[in-house]
């Protein structure tokens, strides 16, 4: 899904609005942050006020910084309060009283996975610190700062964005509280929540509001989740039960024709809350209502009042990406921190975005369900300027571009090639459980977009950081050679996730045998250039669907391939994901759920068992061998313990071993370990820690 489908044309251009009053103050070094930085711009007030969870870093890597931008562009004067005490009010009340509204937003993270491990244990760093230091904001951050706003200004709109509010849009399963919660847009008492890539929606609201209060009328922006009183009149409801049914495409054909409009309705928090097979089928309805081409509003009722969430966001087009990333960022961190060394900066401070988006559809990555699945690729031409304008500006550059890429490194510029067909699908993945046949898989637009930039004066080295899908990759052998040849320094990141079907199923993951043919390009790329690289494969612990005999039969690959993992991420269900529907409800939502006829799936929820899961990736460190001996004698398997090269597990136990510890850390066949992977950030918006939204 590369472009928009022809029913999606209609959408106002991005920077075709005109500019409100305040355009005249011109652009500001840095959007400011204090009383001080307002009146050196001359400013007696702030029209809107972001509030994040993040240190402000002024680069298109960082969600208010974009946001940001793209408001001061449209000629509002913007201000940030970046990690503000949430202890009392008075942070909130630094800049002054915003004319228009709050923007709030816990930063590049969910907060719950910024603060807490996948076991709940409490993180003490954090990359978008200054210093990497932790606790510098609150748990549950988008309640927090929006119940601050409300107490230091109460008039004023609260409109919340960002990862947090968007995979927390409707009821939804908490991890961390392992419960059902409300959609945060009640918990927050906010006026509007935007979900998705929300520069469209933002734009939208922001002169709307400039022009008529926030008392009015949202429901046609789109991406957009409000309260409401019951449907209104011209609205027909469906109802989720007979979505699966086979007639349901005539049934929306059929809609379209009558002129009517149809709103789907979820099941309620209260049932979703009580009813594990309800909530899996507000899960999968969800989901399957994700194509901004074909997709309906929802609506979910919490208690007398209902959630209304529009159709999901028009994505950008190239110019309008290429605006986006073209606004005047200052590529730096924020004066008054002062130097202090801020990791994710550290991080992708010299990386590009050069798409967003993801069609792969896993189901445990939050990417289709806050980017969506149709690709939004900026222009070569816009990239290569970013690039010029790293080597000019950006200090500290080596001549070395740290990642070229996106969620993905290899989607750039791919799409479905029949845009009818794009505007019609329902499909979760366009390359699960095989590629579809109308998806075009050309890398050739990317390899030529790499040349290019290698060939940009004072570039020595362009890599590529981003993950590979690799069972797109081995469509283009073309692009593997271009890839190894120029690209990779060393090792190169990809993500099987599992080697077993079941597992797999479960996470619409390919199967193993296409990381097998990756590696053979790979390897043949790498002997043909005389170097020596190698793969590093990402794997979960504990996913949905997975038993005790997955993971022996994967750590017996592991060991059959000589690999030797870094330190290893247990599952987490993160908020929205049809894997956290599966973990919660023990059903599948990429199955028909239906009362009686659902598809159940076993969850590892048992501490004991995640940790030998856990165990099982790490079979080579000594303080897991007791686990697994234990373990691998009750699954009747005590001939994988002993000392052959085909057997897991020595029967000996090395002295002052043997209790819970992480263990030496190794790498590939005695290698240097590589950085930590961690699996709970992936699919942010924009991606924690390399840089790609």
């Amino acid at each position: 899904m590369a472009s928009l489908a022809p029913d999606m044309q209609g959408a106002k251009p991005l920077f075709s609005y005109r500019k409100f009053w305040a355009q005249r103050f011109g652009v500001a070094p840095f959007l400011p942050m204090s009383r001080e930085e307002m009146d050196q711009l001359g400013w007696d007030s702030c029209d809107i006020i972001l509030v994040t969870g993040d240190a402000y870093i002024d680069h298109p890597s960082f969600g208010m910084a974009i946001i940001g931008r793209l408001l001061e562009a449209q000629g509002f004067r913007v201000g940030i309060i970046a990690q503000p005490d949430w202890r009392d009010a008075s942070a909130f009340k630094a800049l002054g009283k915003p004319n228009l509204l709050f923007g709030v937003t816990s930063g590049n993270m969910d907060s719950m996975v910024n603060r807490y491990t996948s076991d709940r244990r409490l993180r003490h760093n954090d990359s978008y610190t200054p210093g990497g230091e932790g606790g510098k904001r609150p748990d549950r951050a988008v309640l927090v700062y929006s119940q601050r706003c409300r107490e230091a200004y109460t008039s004023v709109p609260i409109v919340l964005g960002g990862i947090e509010a968007s995979l927390r849009r409707i009821a939804h399963y908490d991890y961390w509280s392992d419960k059902v919660r409300r959609s945060i847009l009640m918990d927050a008492k906010a006026d509007l929540l935007l979900y998705g890539n929300a520069e469209r929606a933002l734009v939208e609201v922001a002169h709307r509001i400039a022009k008529a209060g926030i008392k009015q009328d949202f429901s046609d922006v789109r991406g957009l989740a409000f309260l409401r009183d019951g449907t209104p009149e011209g609205w027909v409801e469906a109802p989720v039960d007979d979505l699966d049914e086979p007639d349901e495409g005539r049934r929306r054909k059929d809609e379209g024709e009558q002129g009517e409009r149809t709103v789907i309705r979820l099941p309620s928090f209260e049932q979703a809350a009580q009813d594990r097979e309800a909530y899996a089928r507000a899960s999968r309805v969800l989901h399957k209502e994700s194509n901004p081409g074909n997709a309906r509003p929802l609506i979910q009722k919490h208690g007398d009042k209902d959630v209304w969430l529009t159709a999901p966001p028009i994505p950008l087009t190239t110019p309008e990406m290429d605006g986006v990333y073209d606004l005047p960022f200052a590529r730096a961190p924020h004066p008054s921190y002062e130097g202090a060394k801020i990791p994710a900066w550290e991080m992708i401070r010299h990386s590009v975005t050069i798409m967003r988006g993801c069609f792969g559809g896993c189901s445990f990555c939050s990417i289709t369900e806050h980017e969506g699945r149709i690709i939004q690729s900026r222009s070569e031409g816009s990239i290569l300027k970013e690039i010029e304008t790293i080597r000019d500006k950006t200090e500290g550059f080596t001549g070395i571009i740290s990642d070229i890429g996106g969620p993905t490194a290899n989607m750039y510029r791919i799409g479905c090639k029949d845009k009818q067909t794009e505007a019609l699908c329902r499909k979760p993945s366009c390359v699960y459980p095989d590629i579809c046949k109308n998806l075009n898989t050309s890398h050739d637009p990317l390899i030529q977009l790499y040349r290019k930039a290698r060939e940009i004066k004072g570039v020595k080295k362009v890599m590529v950081a981003s993950g590979v899908r690799y069972d797109l990759a081995v469509k283009s052998p073309a692009y593997v050679r271009e890839l190894v040849e120029h690209h990779v320094g060393g090792y190169l990141k990809i993500a099987p996730e599992h080697t077993e079907d079941g597992p797999l199923s479960k996470m619409m993951k390919p199967g193993i045998g296409s990381y097998d043919r990756f590696k053979q390009l790979f390897d043949a790329a790498a002997k043909a250039v005389n170097k020596d690289y190698f793969l590093i494969p990402y794997f979960i612990a504990a996913h949905p669907g997975t038993t005790d005999e997955d993971m022996m039969n994967l750590a017996l690959w592991l060991k059959r391939n000589k690999y030797r993992a870094d330190q290893v991420q247990t599952y987490l269900p993160s908020p929205m994901a049809l894997s956290t529907a599966m973990y919660h409800s023990g059903f599948n939502p990429l199955k028909p759920v239906r009362r009686g006829a659902s598809e159940p799936v076993d969850a590892v929820k048992g501490l004991r068992q995640r940790r030998l899961h856990k165990a099982f990736l790490r079979y080579h460190d000594a303080e897991n061998w007791p686990v697994l001996r234990e373990a691998l004698k009750a699954m009747g398997r005590a001939d994988l313990i002993g000392p052959g090269k085909h057997q897991l597990v020595p029967a000996w136990q090395p002295a002052g071993t043997g209790k819970t510890g992480e263990g030496k850390r190794i790498g590939h066949k005695g290698k240097p370990a590589q950085p930590t992977r961690t699996f709970t950030t992936k699919g942010v918006f924009p991606r924690p820690l390399n840089g790609k939204p």
